[in-house]
């Protein structure tokens, strides 16, 4: 999938009166009342969506999902946290989806804040995980899983047709209508509409009469309300259903809909404990379910996840591909996630450099930086990426300020100790079996765990399973080598890459790598690819091969290890529930004459199956917000990514090509 990319959006354009409450320069004018801003937010909002009524009947396990129209400075999202830290049971969760074209800088965002110390215990959450805020969603992680923060950041026309999710209140808080006429349109309107839950709720400080009528329009049984302060009146309503002379929305091809969510116990079984599998199982953990995780080998992160370094390295595309705003999402995400582990030891945002070394990449390097800000990305001369770098370098780059390194087991580990969260190493999950509902693993004849869902994360390994045998996922072999650090080498200040990549150093030691092998099986590192990997780091910096004293080590006797990568035959992950094959090539045979057709054939899920691999050399970036995935499949919740994302990973594209290229027929409508 290809699109146009969008605008990349800057930050917020902000003045600060004598009083130091924010204006926006764009819109002319104010985030919140210049009399009292909570009361406002409180009464408007809290209050005409009944929320403090509707958090407290929550039970266990139950969410309301909130959904707004301007995040400004996160006012609104912080009064409802409060209230629902206050009225709801430990067990439920608070969803919060807010569309922001120019998010506040973090600076701002905090001294805006500082204006409400009543709500500081909410607002230090908020900006601890307020970091890598850039362009598309971006999902944020509060009060340990129980509030979820997912923010659409660019053009709400642009942002809100791709949200999946079923909204129980509205808050449409965008500036005034006659300001910024763009946020109070109809075919706005009828995205409320069509994300709206049954009865879902409406509030808004206009009264507008066009606003107003517009919203009846859509389904909402608006009407006018007493106002507070400055307001004489306001704007609350009730969804009531979609109009009867407006053509609904298409629904899901088949293929795609939601599986219906598993009822009864809340237990999975993950098989793998790798990035992907430690993610799947974060995220269940999160939401209360009860996580068995098998690990074939000793302890987690054996293979691909336990090299030393791993780079937040972001490969995106100038041309708004579904795999770059995969990795737009989840840089953002897993960039949060880090912050709650020891910054330096665990992981380190020493930014990474990417050089411009020929023609094509240069070319390359400027087309991105003309298409996302440069709070993401700057480009670099020689002198100025030497300057960043520490150590000389031949060519100028791309530099990420946000990027940097990870120690990948940790990262796992941290993950895993969540306590509803049970690891069973040396697990070896040869064959599943479904017996009375419940999926079971077994080892030949052991049987090592059951429970109504599995998530099988176990990178290439999971083609041993039948239902996942068939997808195209292909292992690529990689081998790392590890240099002693010298006083000298000490200078290198941030990741730089050409062809390969060097790290700054971990516990006295520098990653360099990493070699590609398509065909070997054999995991025992050769003298012949760490011979390959100084030729990599000559091409990054001569002047640090010289510091590290390569020429004086035997390259038979450097240190490293090798590892699988795991990737797809497009390169996105697979990530989502499984079909059974041949039930599906059969539902939708029809496909392979013609495949304009959508037939409303219910998918043939091997009910509580689902997978999370494929993630090749970006498991870094892709797996942990792969994770938040499969949890919203699991719990019918908002998708942490855009629709069309979603599906681009889903992982029934394969069959479904298959059956279309049976004839040749155009997959446009796939």
């Amino acid at each position: 999938m290809t699109c146009v990319p969008p605008t990349p959006p800057s930050h917020a354009q902000i003045d600060w009166d004598d009083q130091g409450r924010p204006h926006s320069r764009v819109f002319d004018d104010v985030y919140f009342s210049d009399q009292s801003g909570l009361d406002e937010t409180r009464y408007v909002f809290i209050e005409q969506n009944r929320l403090k009524e509707r958090f407290t009947a929550l039970g266990p396990n139950e969410r309301l999902v909130i959904g707004e129209t301007g995040f400004g400075t996160g006012l609104n999202f912080l009064c409802a946290w409060q209230l629902f830290d206050t009225c709801a049971v430990a067990g439920a969760r608070l969803h919060f989806v807010s569309v922001e074209k120019y998010p506040l800088s973090r600076a701002d965002l905090q001294r805006a804040l500082a204006l409400w110390p009543e709500l500081a215990t909410f607002s230090a959450q908020l900006l601890g995980q307020y970091v890598a805020i850039h362009q598309g969603f971006q999902r944020l992680l509060l009060d340990n899983g129980r509030v979820t923060l997912t923010l659409l950041v660019g053009d709400v026309l642009e942002q809100l047709p791709q949200l999946d999710a079923r909204i129980d209140a509205w808050f449409l808080d965008g500036f005034a209508p006659a300001r910024n006429p763009e946020m109070w349109t109809p075919e706005l309107f009828a995205e409320l509409a069509r994300l709206a839950a049954p009865g879902a709720t409406l509030s808004t400080f206009t009264s507008t009469g066009w606003v107003r009528r517009s919203l009846n329009a859509a389904g909402f049984k608006m009407r006018r309300t007493p106002g507070i302060g400055h307001k004489w009146e306001i704007l609350r309503g009730e969804f009531i259903g979609w109009p009867a002379d407006i053509a609904e929305p298409p629904p899901t091809k088949p293929w795609f809909a939601r599986p219906r969510p598993p009822g009864g116990e809340r237990k999975a079984l993950v098989i793998g404990g790798g990035l992907a599998g430690c993610a799947s199982a974060a995220s269940l953990a999160a939401r209360g379910w009860q996580v068995c995780l098998l690990e074939r080998h000793d302890a987690l992160a054996r293979e691909a996840s336990g090299n030393p370094q791993g780079v937040l390295y972001l490969k995106l595309s100038a041309h708004g591909t579904a795999l770059s705003q995969l990795i737009l999402s989840g840089f953002g995400h897993t960039r949060r996630l880090l912050e709650q582990l020891h910054k330096g030891l665990d992981w380190d945002d020493c930014g990474v450099l990417q050089l411009a070394f020929d023609e094509k990449e240069t070319e390359r390097q400027a087309q991105l930086a003309a298409a996302f800000s440069p709070d993401l990305l700057q480009v670099l001369d020689q002198a100025q990426a030497q300057a960043r770098a520490g150590v000389s370098l031949e060519h100028g780059g791309l530099f990420f300020p946000e990027g940097g390194w990870v120690h990948p087991p940790t990262l796992c580990q941290w993950q895993a100790k969540h306590p509803n969260i049970e690891v069973r190493p040396h697990s070896d999950a040869v064959e599943l079996r479904k017996v009375d509902g419940q999926w079971q693993a077994w080892d030949a004849d052991t049987l090592l765990g059951s429970a109504p869902v599995v998530i099988l994360a176990g990178a290439a390994e999971v083609k041993r399973f039948a239902a996942s045998a068939a997808l195209p996922l292909k292992r690529i072999r990689g081998q790392i080598t590890r240099l002693a650090q010298t006083a000298a080498s000490a200078a290198l200040n941030t990741v730089v890459c050409a062809e390969g990549y060097v790290a700054p150093a971990r516990l006295g030691e520098h990653t360099l790598g990493a070699s590609f092998d398509f065909k070997s099986e054999d995991l025992t590192p050769t003298t012949a690819e760490h011979i390959g990997n100084l030729a990599l780091l000559q091409d990054i910096s001569p002047d640090l091969v010289a510091r590290l004293n390569v020429g004086e080590q035997a390259p038979e006797q450097l240190q490293g290890r090798a590892a699988f990568r795991c990737t797809s035959a497009d390169y996105l992950p697979i990530v989502g529930p499984l079909a059974d094959p041949q039930s599906f090539a059969e539902a939708y045979g029809i496909l392979a004459r013609d495949a304009r057709q959508v037939p409303q054939v219910p998918c043939p899920w091997l009910e509580g199956l689902y997978i999370n691999s494929g993630h090749g050399s970006r498991g870094l970036i892709s797996a942990p917000l792969s994770g938040e995935l499969l949890a919203a499949w699991l719990e019918d919740e908002p998708l942490p990514l855009p629709r069309s994302i979603a599906e681009a990973c889903h992982p029934n594209r394969f069959a479904l090509r298959a059956l279309i290229r049976g004839t040749g027929k155009s997959r446009a409508n796939t």
